[in-house]
């Protein structure tokens, strides 16, 4: 399976967020894209501990990333999925 990417944007918000991108995590969203790619899924949320990620699972792409802070109050909308990792 290809690798999992990111879009400019997401790119944007993890270094303007100073989200803390490291190996495990990056295995672990490809992981939970697979599993959501498994299921079905076309637009999924993935929330890990300290961040929230959209990702377009057809493209594996990350679309978007919000940091903890940034989830509350907020509506996800077109998706059809949310895995937790």
């Amino acid at each position: 399976s290809s690798p999992l990417k990111f879009s400019a944007h997401a790119l944007n918000r993890i270094k303007d967020r100073s989200i803390s991108m490291n190996e495990e995590l990056k295995g672990k969203l490809e992981r939970a894209v697979d599993t959501a790619a498994q299921k079905g899924s076309k637009e999924s949320l993935i929330l890990s501990d300290n961040a929230a990620f959209i990702v377009s699972v057809r493209n594996k792409t990350v679309i978007t990333v919000l940091d903890r802070n940034q989830m509350n109050g907020n509506v996800f909308t077109n998706i059809d999925s949310t895995v937790v990792i």
